[in-house]
């Protein structure tokens, strides 16, 4: 029934809101046990790294798991108990050590919980997609995409208990693993899996090997695609990671370090609310943009790159408003946080589903095709997309001030996100047989395979 695979569907809430208060409030988090503010940034880098290489192997271990409990419920049991223990690990550090100690722990955690948190994203929808009938596709990938802006919406309004979140980051922490726990509880005793028997044993180094296959030959759409993918990720990165440090340490002037009381404590709170406020009209941006990309995709009303391309380019231009307009305007920082969020939504859906659409007519005409494996590689770009961003960020921290250095990210953002636009509007989406310019639009069922993988790239 409908009703009980929402109910499976529901962890990727839990998980979408941990994401997005985690990406917040890391690099402050660092700062506040002492990290200076270029290595803060570059502990960023660490998951996205790892998160390359343990994607493949998990999902390799969960299609082949012989659990007499499933495929599926056996990983994510594993993923809750890694983020119980790396999550609270993570926020304990200061309570439990202090000094480079506490650095020390804090570090390895943050980056288990990153890895974990990126990883979980595949059973939980794998485990969705083997128990929905095809007729279910359409409904659960809205309820997908209600769920994903709701975990945000979550996410940005836990913010708001403290004027300092980072000073309370173990009972915020307690929070979202509690709410993991529950969504994740709630799964369990809903979802019903078939064990899998006598499936062959495959070795760790298999998905690199598949991927590898999976390149040869790969139509030339694809690299086009992860270029784009790549760039539009780096701005992304910019608002996803380092917009609530903008808010309070450039657009506000504050200082989570500054003494109680004082002008810079007093200005941290209000940039942390602003950026809260903001993150929350954000989220509801995301899901109304969200449902009428899908509209758009289903109607057959405008090409996939005539809608990829203008929701690439206003977040361009949000980012370069930032750079060089907001200066210490918090209203006008909320509303261009707020429409940074079009880039993203666009490459949740668009990308996957063209490899989709291409894969599936390749597919019909006899040919081998591997869309798993290619959409794979699109959502590593967008672990690319954020290591550029990072590293470039932390390299420009060692010479400027946090202040300063955090406009230049939008400025990187903004050139990114340009090309990046200007690259989607040269996209081939012409179905195969086709002129490039011809004017007609994908079939439903392949649109809707569009939809469902908009949801994919999410962690």
């Amino acid at each position: 029934p409908l009703w009980k695979l929402i109910l499976i569907s529901l962890p990727q809430l839990g998980v979408q809101a941990l994401w997005c208060f985690i990406c917040a409030k890391s690099a402050p988090y660092m700062r506040h046990l002492g990290v200076g503010h270029a290595l803060a940034t570059l502990n960023n880098a660490a998951g996205p790294t790892l998160g390359l290489f343990a994607g493949p192997i998990v999902g390799v271990a969960s299609d082949s798991c012989t659990s007499k409990y499933g495929r599926r419920r056996p990983v994510i049991l594993a993923g809750l108990v890694s983020i119980w223990i790396a999550g609270m690990l993570f926020s304990l550090a200061e309570h439990m050590l202090s000094g480079p100690a506490a650095v020390a722990l804090a570090a390895p955690m943050y980056c288990v919980l990153d890895v974990t948190i990126n990883v979980l994203q595949t059973p939980h929808r794998a485990l969705v997609a083997d128990l929905a009938s095809e007729e279910q596709q359409l409904p659960m990938q809205v309820v997908f995409v209600v769920f994903i802006a709701t975990g945000n919406f979550i996410g940005f309004s836990s913010l708001r208990i403290y004027d300092v979140p980072v000073e309370h980051m173990r009972e915020l922490m307690l929070g979202f693993c509690a709410l993991n726990a529950l969504c994740v509880g709630v799964q369990l005793l809903v979802a019903q899996e078939v064990p899998l028997a006598g499936a062959p044993r495959q070795s760790l180094y298999a998905p690199v090997v598949a991927v590898a296959r999976a390149l040869r030959g790969s139509p030339r759409l694809l690299y086009h695609l992860a270029t784009v993918q790549c760039l539009v990720w780096v701005g992304n990165t910019a608002w996803n990671i380092y917009g609530g440090q903008w808010f309070t340490a450039s657009v506000f002037q504050g200082d989570q370090n500054a003494p109680e009381g004082s002008e810079e404590k007093i200005a941290y709170g209000e940039g942390n609310a602003a950026f809260a406020h903001g993150g929350q009209a954000r989220s509801v941006l995301q899901l109304l943009s969200a449902l009428a990309i899908i509209t758009l995709l289903l109607r057959r009303w405008l090409r996939p790159r005539l809608v990829y391309a203008p929701c690439i380019f206003i977040g361009g231009i949000a980012s370069l408003l930032a750079a060089f307009a907001v200066g210490h305007s918090g209203a006008f920082a909320m509303v261009c946080m707020t429409l940074s969020v079009m880039p993203e939504t666009g490459s949740f859906a668009i990308p996957f589903g063209l490899v989709a659409t291409l894969n599936k007519r390749a597919e019909e005409e006899g040919k081998q095709v591997s869309t798993a494996l290619q959409m794979a590689l699109l959502n590593c770009c967008v672990t690319v997309g954020q290591q550029i961003c990072t590293t470039i960020l932390a390299a420009i921290e060692g010479s400027l001030s946090l202040e300063k250095a955090l406009p230049c990210v939008f400025i990187l953002a903004a050139v990114a996100q340009t090309i990046a636009g200007s690259g989607a509007l040269c996209l081939d989406d012409s179905p195969p047989g086709e002129a490039p310019s011809a004017d007609s639009g994908m079939e439903a069922d392949e649109t809707m395979e569009a939809a469902s993988t908009a949801v994919e790239a999410c962690a």
